[in-house]
């Protein structure tokens, strides 16, 4: 270490919700910190998170119910979300003045619908804790010798020294934020096992043209199911939206990292069922009664009592029953397949839109090799990971920026 050089106790690698939230609470707890970004400024990706509103957690407060929904790795936040939970989360934005609210499913948003002003109050905590920002900072590796990092190598600027280090630059999704996957380079440079990495939480593009046709229409209370060679593969219940490429919102992203993995082997077919609260049988019940009632009714007038409107030329195509015909001429073969497309309105998958939309990036540095209480790396003895460069990810709803709150709290 060169004599002018200043030595940090914690320097950490990436300014997103993790990075921030760890560099403030090491200053808070009186280390002396160095958080280094690459970007301008800080929090980039943040700002663009639910749709600039930023759904800051998920008013989930059971930890059991909450991991559970994290699917087979989700116990590894355990303790992390015991020291630093959703209603910790809740409670350090609002004591910090920012009020919050809590939306459908469960999506906990600022009053405010800002991220910015969420990014705000991190940028406060990391002034108050005296934490130096390092913003336009190139990473170009550690040096490390005896499972020990020495110091951090940048472009154009002094190496930084620390006694520990927190690698918090989150995964590949949405490169255009910066995020282009270089921690997962470094911890793997370090001796990390990387799980491969996929888009997660991503829209999907539709072998379909009518469902383009539809951009803008959003479906409530819908169930979206996931087959391949006519195995139901997988199912959600919820919220979703036409595009101009497909399929998107809070379903189909939900369901998008297992579309993903089911596409390298072969076909993907989504099925939606517009009636999920209903049977088959009890639709075709609805109909014939619905029938009955509008005998002189063209086939296409009648569809509003049944469907949004932007959807009823499409459905009307597919049902392959002339518009214009009178519902007394309907024969009982087309009301049967009517009931059939409503409950089944089947969608190809041509891929998913990958890394450029996705949200979050699924896989990441392999969990067995991180201490899941203190997020310290059981191969270098003074590094900490935190946020989404870990193998864990969340469905949508504000699972995914708790798991940053909550492993870079920890770190």
């Amino acid at each position: 270490m060169e004599r002018n050089e200043v030595k940090f106790d914690v320097a950490v690698i990436g300014g997103g919700p993790a990075g921030m939230l760890a560099a403030g609470r090491a200053g808070e707890l009186g280390a002396k910190v160095v958080l280094v970004e690459k970007n301008p400024s800080l929090g980039r990706k943040l700002l663009i998170t639910g749709k600039g509103r930023c759904n800051i957690t998920q008013a989930e407060f059971d930890d059991k119910e909450f991991v559970k929904n994290l699917g087979k790795k989700g116990k590894f936040l355990f303790s992390a979300l015991a020291t630093f939970g959703p209603q910790a989360v809740v409670d350090f934005f609002e004591t910090r003045g920012l009020a919050t609210k809590t939306e459908r499913g469960g999506r906990i948003f600022p009053v405010s619908n800002r991220a910015m002003d969420v990014l705000n109050v991190l940028l406060e905590y990391l002034r108050k804790n005296q934490v130096l920002i390092k913003t336009g900072a190139k990473v170009l590796g550690f040096e490390s010798k005896n499972n020990h990092i020495n110091c951090l190598k940048l472009a154009n600027q002094r190496d930084i020294y620390a006694d520990n280090f927190i690698i918090a630059t989150g995964g590949k999704s949405y490169p255009a934020t910066g995020s282009v996957g270089e921690g997962y380079d470094w911890a793997k440079n370090l001796g990390h096992k990387i799980a491969e990495t996929m888009p997660a939480l991503t829209p999907l593009l539709t072998q379909e043209e009518w469902p383009k046709s539809l951009a803008g229409l959003s479906l409530k209370n819908v169930e979206l199911k996931v087959y391949q060679d006519n195995k139901k593969l997988d199912s959600c219940f919820g919220e979703m939206l036409f595009t101009h490429f497909g399929i998107s919102g809070p379903i189909v992203l939900d369901v998008s990292k297992r579309v993903g993995e089911l596409l390298k082997n072969d076909e993907v077919e989504i099925k939606i069922d517009l009636k999920p609260a209903i049977t088959l049988a009890e639709l075709d019940q609805r109909l014939l009664r619905d029938f009955q009632k509008n005998l002189n009714k063209d086939f296409i007038n009648y569809l509003p009592e049944l469907l949004p409107q932007k959807i009823i030329s499409t459905i009307v195509e597919l049902s392959g029953i002339e518009g214009r015909k009178k519902i007394h001429l309907i024969t009982k073969v087309e009301r049967i397949k009517l009931a059939g497309l409503l409950k089944e309105l089947k969608i190809k998958i041509e891929k998913t839109m990958g890394y450029a939309q996705a949200i979050i990036t699924s896989g990441g540095v392999d969990l067995k090799e991180i201490n899941s209480k203190t997020m310290r790396s059981k191969i270098i003895d003074n590094l900490f990971f935190a946020g989404e460069i870990i193998d864990l990810d969340g469905p949508t709803g504000g699972y995914n920026l708790q798991i940053s709150w909550s492993t870079g709290y920890a770190a």
